[in-house]
């Protein structure tokens, strides 16, 4: 049946539904030929948006390059790939290995949610040893498929956690929000259904967002929204993206950041289910009207 379902995914695209705020700029395939090579579920793009981390839902860790055209991304390099760790050292392996959100702080460690055995975990190098984050009772009580595929960090080095699930149509997503090694849960975000979240990101300019999915048999839709934190908690949302089915891919990743012209851009990338009829891509889009000064921080 799975094979029929992603069968019909491979027909072709229906017309592309209106971007109210994003611009798409780059469509590029990413393939190397490297055993494990595949299934990405979290990445962040670093250094001004010439390299990348990512991490799949088999466990694994990659590492490369962004090759870019006058800012343009045209190209994805592998340099390194290997295995996840627990925190004895040794490879996070079967429903373990099921790693889905990934962010980076302001001191390039990067942390981790694991579905299944939810958990969270911090890696202050990539290939070595995670380091345990402290856990909250509700992790326990998340759908056991349907933990932890958002993490976001902000500009104070707050953590975000938010699951893929609400458990009713009709209720917030739960935020789940770490600051200075404790957990509230006092945050929550509207779920517009039929999608459902597969990433979270702050941008450079200070706000929220979300990554969604919608599947049917018809293919993926992807939708980004964002949203401003204020004392009394997160706004309604704008969506920023939403696409028609067979636009994109089932694309599970998203990393918001400034280029080098001032820009705000949002890199998204798929998960391929290791599945021959899918693909693993990345998807850019500029923002419009987003211009920062050149040299201009923004809040990241």
């Amino acid at each position: 049946m799975i094979r029929l379902v992603l069968a019909i995914l491979a027909l072709g695209a229906m017309p592309a539904a209106a971007a109210p705020v994003a611009r798409l700029d780059a469509d590029v395939t990413w393939h190397e030929n490297v055993e494990g090579f595949g299934g990405f579920s979290g990445f962040e793009i670093l250094d001004g948006g010439t390299r990348f981390v990512a991490i799949s839902d088999s466990g694994r860790w990659a590492t490369g390059r962004m090759e870019r055209r006058d800012g343009r991304l045209v190209a994805a390099i592998l340099e390194r790939s290997g295995p996840l760790l627990a925190i004895d050292g040794t490879a996070v392996s079967g429903r373990d290995a099921d790693a889905e959100g990934l962010a980076v702080d302001s001191d390039g460690r990067i942390y981790v949610s694991f579905e299944h055995f939810h958990r969270i975990r911090r890696y202050d190098r990539i290939d070595g040893p995670a380091a345990a984050v402290p856990d909250h009772p509700a992790f326990r009580r998340l759908q056991q498929n349907s933990g932890f595929e958002a993490l976001a960090i902000d500009a104070q080095g707050v953590l975000y956690a938010i699951p893929e699930r609400s458990g009713a149509l009709d209720r917030p997503y739960p935020v789940f929000r770490l600051r200075d090694g404790i957990w509230d849960t006092e945050l929550s975000l509207d779920r517009a259904p039929p999608f459902l979240v597969t990433g979270a990101d702050w941008g450079p300019d200070g706000r929220l967002y979300l990554l969604e999915r919608d599947f049917s048999l018809l293919g993926f839709r992807t939708r980004v929204r964002r949203f401003v934190l204020g004392k009394d908690g997160f706004d309604g949302g704008e969506t920023v993206i939403e696409t028609a089915r067979r636009e994109l891919d089932n694309m599970e990743s998203i990393s918001v950041w400034k280029d080098e012209a001032g820009q705000v851009r949002i890199t998204l990338l798929s998960d391929d289910n290791f599945f021959p009829l899918q693909r693993t891509m990345f998807a850019e889009y500029v923002i419009e009207g987003s211009q920062f000064a050149r040299g201009e921080s923004g809040l990241r």
